[in-house]
């Protein structure tokens, strides 16, 4: 089963995001205190724990969640097999898929120690049901 590692935040883009263990998800907003809530339809972004780890061993770095500025880290679930449109139920918040990964011209103003997977392996989200998140969430695809 699939599970939340890490719900991650940040208070300006330009910082990495750090666990922040519980958070409030908003319909139509994003991760409240996030610096990314509230500016697109893009209100959350998701990526696997799985994707960090490969990344650690291929470039020979130190990331954990939230590093790559994500706001959920998840476990144990094929982000990149998800289409958009495709909803997630996170624990009692209610996902849909709006995106996934970014164009190379789309600015991503974060990386770390030079290495960004987010704008490939990234999966983001608008809230279409909102609730409180927590790191051990149950995450499920709604088909």
């Amino acid at each position: 089963m699939a599970r939340v590692v890490a719900v991650c935040a940040s208070q300006r883009r330009s910082d990495p995001k750090v666990d922040i263990g519980t958070g409030e998800l908003r319909a139509g907003y994003g991760l409240v205190g996030d610096a990314h809530a509230g500016v697109s339809e893009r209100e959350v972004s998701l990526l696997a724990l799985e994707s960090i780890l490969r990344a650690n061993a291929e470039f020979g770095i130190q990331a954990g969640p939230g590093a790559f500025a994500e706001n959920l880290t998840l476990e144990g679930m094929d982000l990149l097999s998800l289409r958009v449109g495709d909803r997630l139920r996170v624990g009692p918040a209610l996902l849909e898929v709006v995106q996934i990964g970014k164009p190379p011209s789309d600015a991503h103003t974060y990386n770390f120690q030079g290495v960004s997977i987010l704008p490939k392996e990234g999966v983001f989200c608008r809230v279409l049901e909102g609730g409180t998140v927590s790191r051990g969430d149950a995450v499920e695809v709604i088909r």
